[in-house]
């Protein structure tokens, strides 16, 4: 026969038991899962619009001479503009995509976060959310925005031929600032075009592949330096295109989409295919 100190013993141990795993039952369904934390976000500014910050609100710029796939500002540029980097990049705005964020490994090792291939900095004088004060700061400076239909590089122009041109389009080393897609890809002119006037494209868009249209439905958004006036858009064969004071943009095909290639400049010889920027005159009209 048990003794009453074991069946006490036992009873104790069943409701330990018990009262463990309705513990852990409680913690199970009770338990929240955790909300994710916006890391890059968009904010609203009353003069340009959707500006990408941090999850504090703090500004994001792009470095005009971030023309590569790399970043361009070291030394004593990050003290001025520090480096935007998180390894857990989290985003609630539904105008933000995955894809289009990336890392890179800097020379100098460090890392830093991307946006749709430009490197993400803060300005350092932007001491509160929200501040813009690194905008079009020396002309290269300019908020990140999710919505630019064009922006600016400043790079070497270098042909398809290999050599190195000048704005002039003369031989020589210079960095010229010259209009892109949003993604820093390089846009042209054809110099025989006239005002919103394509003399190019082919009406069954055989030679589209070699200069391909820039097709844009709308114009939203260039850096402060452009004046948005200066865009429009022409149909063409059923397709949209984005102009620039007239020119009707375009890539070219041997770039390969690629950032900080600017091959066209060289073909069939320099200036044929100029590269456009502020200083661009206005095409003649037909």
């Amino acid at each position: 026969m048990k003794s009453k100190t074991s069946i006490l013993i036992a009873v104790a141990a069943i409701s330990c038991a018990f009262l463990t795993a309705c513990s852990k039952d409680d913690n199970n369904t009770t338990t929240p899962p955790e909300t994710p934390v916006a890391k890059v976000q968009v904010s609203a500014d009353a003069t340009l619009g959707k500006v990408l910050t941090d999850s504090a609100g703090r500004t994001l710029y792009f470095y005009t001479k971030d023309a590569g796939d790399t970043s361009t500002c070291t030394g004593g540029c990050l003290a001025v503009w520090p480096v935007f980097y998180n390894a857990n990049l989290s985003l609630t705005d539904t105008s933000l995509h995955t894809s289009d964020f990336a890392t890179i490994v800097r020379r100098d090792g460090l890392k830093q976060t991307t946006y749709k291939g430009w490197p993400l900095y803060y300005y350092v004088k932007d001491t509160l959310p929200k501040l813009t004060l690194g905008e079009k700061i020396g002309n290269i400076w300019y908020v990140a925005k999710p919505d630019y239909s064009v922006m600016l590089v400043n790079a070497q122009l270098v042909g398809n031929d290999g050599v190195n041109y000048t704005s002039a389009y003369v031989a020589g080393d210079a960095v010229t600032q010259y209009i892109t897609d949003a993604y820093g890809r390089t846009l042209y002119a054809f110099s025989p075009d006239k005002f919103n006037t394509n003399t190019f494209t082919k009406s069954d868009w055989s030679n589209n592949a070699t200069w391909p249209v820039y097709e844009s439905d709308a114009f939203k958004f260039a850096p402060s330096l452009l004046t948005k006036s200066d865009f429009d858009t022409i149909h063409i064969y059923g397709h949209v295109q984005l102009t620039y004071k007239g020119w009707p943009l375009y890539y070219f095909g041997a770039d390969a989409m690629t950032r900080g290639k600017n091959k066209g400049v060289s073909v069939p010889g320099p200036g044929v295919w100029p590269i456009t920027n502020s200083n661009s005159v206005v095409a003649s009209q037909p």
